[in-house]
């Protein structure tokens, strides 16, 4: 039996490369297929873009990293972030193979946040987004604790909540 599942995807955003409406997120493709959340800056973006154009694709923002990243997956699938030069965490929802990929910059300099309670995945880049939400247990995680005041990190996947996890870098 097939289960319809509900997605719900919210971002706020803080516009940097292309200021307009059209680059608003959650971006989707023209096709609504993919949909995508983007926190970051893809340094190469106009290049990937370029080749894409070249391939076919068609744009419907002037400069919008963002939506290079939907035709970049859908040219090259999930491969397609080995491409990226910049600093990101991205959510993309694929409806045609019913997958959610989150995805972390090689380094890890913008955080990507998860849990999976009340039967549901949250996610978010920063935990007090996921937190909001009053039904997520907000317990201490001790090996968390002990490494941040140890060394004042928490090395991934680990975070300093129990059950809330941090997506590792690349």
């Amino acid at each position: 039996e097939n289960s319809k599942r509900t997605l719900a995807l919210a971002h706020r955003r803080l516009s940097i490369i292309d200021l307009s409406n059209a680059a608003a997120q959650p971006m989707q493709s023209i096709d609504k297929t993919i949909t995508l959340l983007f926190n970051g800056e893809i340094y190469n973006h106009q290049e990937i873009r370029k080749e894409l154009v070249e391939k076919g694709h068609k744009f419907t923002t002037n400069h919008s990293d963002t939506e290079m990243i939907i035709y970049a997956y859908k040219e090259w699938g999930i491969e397609c972030v080995k491409r990226f030069r910049g600093m990101f965490a991205i959510a993309l929802w694929d409806e045609t193979n019913d997958t959610l990929w989150l995805i972390r910059d090689k380094i890890g300099v913008k955080p990507l946040y998860f849990t999976e309670q009340n039967g549901r995945i949250y996610f978010a880049s920063e935990i007090k987004a996921i937190i909001e939400d009053k039904s997520i247990k907000r317990a201490i995680n001790h090996e968390g604790m002990f490494n941040y005041l140890s060394f004042l990190t928490v090395p991934a996947p680990q975070t300093l909540f129990k059950d809330i996890y941090k997506i590792p870098a690349g």
